[in-house]
């Protein structure tokens, strides 16, 4: 005989993803605009780095557009099919995301360094002054999505191609004021590839956290032997195995383990001292607890 307990916790609560739309419409709407006015002042300037910066605004409002989708699917009830509904498309979403900004971020680093060896003639000034008014609405937009990126990777995803572009901005900035003040031309190139590079780390980061939670991968905050040693204190609990930990989407964590007990600690109120144990401690409410004594975890070994 076996006991078994499952606590689910199947949304995520609704005011938080109902402030994330918000503020992914608002970085929306904002981006859109200014991204016009950089593809227009980058042609006009023939500033790679203006241009650059509007391809990263391009692919921030693709990029916004599905993490917003992904974060209204999330929110739709599970069903037989889906079981645990549709928060994975969260991830899905930050996976392409990162993959998105990761090759954006290579094909300016080739088209950049074309310009090197013969770097054109760049309008300063008007340069300068488009790459402000990004810089103004990338750092409204970051604002913006700070308060929802530790929360959801989808968000810090989107979070990350604005910074990418409030970099870019920068960049550009600093190749303006060079080109007006030394008529220095190669800044421009330069300092798109540099800019460039930085976003790549982050993109890197973005895909290795979605790919881990794909594969199920146990989150990088919480440890098994930390919980094993927490439960093996449980003066009832005699062993712990096959323990897994992986997480469902941003903030929403799971957990499944084989609990052996003496036959006479083999009771509900065990379970639900364990239960508590696990949710107090490492705020896990979404478990899997198999009860079981020696004698059942020996024959159940035997037959594997």
């Amino acid at each position: 005989m076996t006991g078994h307990q499952c606590s689910h916790s199947h949304h995520k609560p609704t005011n938080e993803n109902t402030a994330n739309r918000r503020r992914l419409w608002k970085v929306i709407l904002i981006t859109v605009g200014y991204m016009v006015v950089e593809i227009i002042g980058g042609l006009l300037t023939n500033s790679v780095a203006l241009l650059s910066d509007a391809g990263h605004m391009l692919t921030d409002v693709a990029s916004l557009i599905l993490a917003l989708m992904a974060i209204w699917f999330a929110t739709r009830a599970a069903t037989p099919q889906k079981s645990y509904g549709y928060h994975r498309l969260e991830i899905i979403a930050a996976l392409i995301n990162g993959i998105t900004l990761f090759a954006l971020s290579v094909w300016i680093i080739i088209e950049a360094a074309g310009r090197i060896g013969h770097p054109p003639l760049v309008k300063g000034f008007g340069m300068l002054i488009v790459a402000t008014g990004g810089l103004v609405v990338n750092i409204i937009s970051a604002l913006w999505l700070h308060a929802g990126h530790k929360h959801s990777v989808n968000v810090r995803a989107a979070f990350y191609h604005v910074i990418g572009d409030l970099l870019g901005s920068v960049g550009a900035v600093i190749a303006g004021v060079l080109i007006l003040a030394f008529k220095w031309y190669l800044a421009d190139p330069i300092l798109a590839i540099i800019i460039a590079i930085l976003i790549i780390i982050s993109a890197v980061g973005v895909i290795r956290e979605t790919v881990d939670v794909l594969l199920e991968a146990t989150p990088t905050h919480i440890s098994l032997d930390e919980i094993r040693s927490s439960l093996l204190k449980l003066p009832m609990v005699k062993q712990v195995h096959d323990l897994h930990v992986w997480t469902i989407t941003s903030g929403m964590y799971a957990l499944s383990c084989h609990i052996t007990v003496d036959v006479e600690d083999f009771t509900p109120q065990t379970l639900e001292t364990i239960r508590e144990e696990i949710q107090q401690r490492f705020d896990i409410t979404h478990q899997t607890l198999q009860l079981e004594t020696l004698e059942t975890a020996l024959f159940e070994g035997e037959h594997l």
